[in-house]
């Protein structure tokens, strides 16, 4: 198959345009123009099932939807496309609305990007010890977009908060300066997009460069979703599956970091043979999703989702918490739920499924794992982890918060047992004031 992309300049050669209401129409458009919008005649053709529109999980996952901006924000927008055409204007009044969605949560530009001789390395983030990650920059787009994907500014033209590295000789320089970190994950965007000869350009200088820190190769991808053909059919799929292997004769780890959200996207042939042919060259396929309303709000579609990827020889990895940023409002459910969710999905399951954890948040601390409600102390509590940290001290250390039935993410906890602080808020205070000293000294010179 041939790959056919779709955005906002060309959906409506889609043969199943018709397919769509005015007011479905007239969403892509609005919506289209402040967050990003593609896809593709696999995902069309494979994975939607056009006579179930409305409910479909994969036409919300992929297309704009109306209530993905608020009112006032969709309002906005739909006056000034119907005021002017005019594509500076347009761009003006979408980045105003993008600079309201909270365009990079976590604080990823301001605490996690670290700097080299006094200059911010712009395609490398670091925010846990033994883990860098890497953003090539011919991988800096997709397949097709997420509608919940915490890295939409990468896709919408807001260079200012754009990460690329064109030089894996900076990469290897920072791993030979950092011998803590023994895993490169490489993302984007999907770095899968890239043509095999391209990714390798990247992951050879590794291979080469005999780094004794360096164990693990992780490559964050939707394409086994979007296009699995890129590891079966495309001109250049022989040459992907041969990089693969070298990674592993050579004596590395490679991981794939595969997004499945729903298990529509398990059940085509053309995925199973992409996952038996990875499969058969050794690597190793770890897949994650965030849980969403919509999408994948129920413990019946997790577990389903949990068995045929186990089945598929996948491991499952994580389910995620959406970020507070983008779309959020949209997709979002309550911890509580996101908890009884999990749970419930946990228990239809055999123990080799049950390699996920969650539900986690991946904010500025670390990642959070929610391990359920319970009452201590007469007092209801959620009960909560440290996945990781920014400090790896803080790793698997448990603590609590208060109750609250209406949390969506971290920021809306309080500690409970009229603690004023959770136990690693005045740490990561000296770390970001750290930090921050660090990029403004950097901006100075």
């Amino acid at each position: 198959m041939k790959l056919q992309t779709y955005s906002l300049h060309n959906y409506k050669t889609l043969p199943q345009i018709s397919a769509l209401t005015s007011e479905q129409l007239e969403a892509i458009e609005v919506v289209g123009n402040v967050l990003p919008f593609k896809t593709n005649n696999y995902v069309v053709n494979e994975l939607i099932d056009w006579d179930n529109i409305d409910r479909d999980p994969m036409f919300k996952l992929t297309f704009p939807q109306r209530d993905m901006l608020s009112k006032n924000h969709y309002s906005l927008m739909w006056n000034t496309l119907a005021a002017t055409r005019n594509k500076e204007a347009i761009k003006t009044v979408a980045n105003r609305i993008r600079n309201e969605l909270n365009p990079h949560p976590a604080g990823q530009l301001e605490y996690n990007v670290p700097s080299r001789e006094g200059k911010k390395l712009m395609g490398i983030q670091h925010k846990y010890r033994e883990t860098v990650l890497f953003f090539p920059s011919q991988g800096q787009t997709c397949h097709a977009y997420c509608t919940f994907c915490f890295r939409w500014p990468q896709f919408v033209g807001m260079e200012e908060f754009k990460f690329a590295g064109k030089e894996s000789n900076l990469l290897i320089e920072y791993l030979r300066e950092h011998p803590e970190v023994t895993d490169v994950l490489f993302t984007g965007g999907d770095p899968i997009i890239m043509k095999a000869k391209l990714l390798e350009g990247y992951i050879q200088p590794l291979l080469d460069a005999g780094l004794p820190n360096l164990q693990t190769i992780r490559i964050g991808t939707k394409a086994l979703s979007y296009w699995p053909y890129k590891f079966t059919s495309d001109d250049d799929a022989g040459d992907m599956l041969a990089l693969m292997e070298r990674v592993i004769k050579k004596g590395i780890n490679l991981s794939i970091m595969a997004h499945f959200s729903h298990p529509v996207e398990l059940g085509t042939e053309a995925v199973k043979l992409a996952i038996k042919r990875l499969r058969s060259c050794g690597v190793q396929i770890r897949t994650q999703s965030p849980v969403l309303k919509h999408i994948n709000d129920s413990p019946e579609i997790w577990a389903e989702m949990w068995r045929k990827q186990v089945n598929l020889n996948c491991i499952p990895y994580y389910m995620f918490i959406p970020r507070d940023t983008g779309a959020q409002d949209y997709f979002a459910i309550s911890l509580e739920r996101a908890w009884h969710i999990f749970r419930g999905a946990y228990q239809k399951v055999s123990g080799v499924c049950r390699t996920v954890r969650g539900p986690s948040m991946s904010c500025t601390p670390g990642k959070v794992q929610l391990l359920g409600v319970s009452e201590v102390h007469n007092e209801k509590v959620f009960v909560l982890r440290m996945l990781q940290g920014r400090n790896p001290d803080w790793a698997g250390r448990p603590f609590f918060a208060r109750y609250d039935s209406k949390a969506i993410w971290i920021d809306d906890l309080k500690p409970a047992f009229a603690q004023e602080r959770f136990f690693f808020e005045q740490e990561l205070e000296l770390i970001l004031d750290e930090m921050t000293g660090i990029i403004e000294l950097n901006s100075l010179e």
